[in-house]
């Protein structure tokens, strides 16, 4: 029997680390995981930190009671928004709760800290939150403990979309992705 596809939520906040988004959408579409791209807002439209439009697939609100195999929240200045969400703390904490994949990468480690879901686990982010993530290791890129998985920043992505295929699919999908971008693996 065939494995099903597996799928991927991205919450994309205005402001949002335009890297740490597109490369695991990009990433995790050539290894066959089905990605839905939301929008925190109504708008289908996002701007990016550096001003890059970013075309989603979906609302939040319309795609918010479902679950998903990964939900992963991208960093950048959009992560006060996604801080100030609901919706958006709600989701990590029903996804973590279910035994889903959360993923951030950036200053969006934040997120699963204000969702509770972080505590004192194994984890990395970006050096200017350090101060609120006491715990997080600043040695490693990625760090993967059990179904939260993080990253540092843009600079990242790669590793961390790479990491999030292994963690969904499995490791020869991951190396498929990364020779086929002459990612060194």
């Amino acid at each position: 029997m065939a494995n099903p596809t597996k799928t991927a939520l991205i919450v994309m906040p205005e402001g949002v680390e335009e890297v740490e988004a597109i490369t695991p959408i990009d990433l995790l579409r050539r290894a066959g995981v089905d990605v839905t791209v939301a929008s925190l807002s109504d708008e289908p439209r996002v701007t990016g930190r550096t001003n890059i439009v970013i075309g989603t697939d979906t609302a939040l609100a319309s795609v918010a009671g479902r679950m998903y195999d990964l939900l992963l929240i991208p960093g950048g200045p959009g992560v006060r928004h996604l801080r100030a969400s609901s919706v958006v703390i709600d989701l990590v904490k029903k996804h973590a709760a279910a035994g889903r994949y959360v993923a951030a990468i950036c200053a969006a480690p934040t997120v699963l800290k204000d969702a509770g879901i972080l505590g004192a686990l194994p984890h990395t982010a970006h050096f200017s939150v350090e101060n609120e993530l006491p715990h997080m290791r600043k040695d490693v890129a990625v760090v993967r403990h059990g179904h939260i998985i993080t990253s540092r920043g843009a600079g990242t992505a790669v590793p961390f979309a790479l990491e999030l295929i292994r963690a969904l699919v499995d490791d020869a999908a991951a190396k498929k992705v990364a020779d086929a971008i002459c990612y060194p693996n």
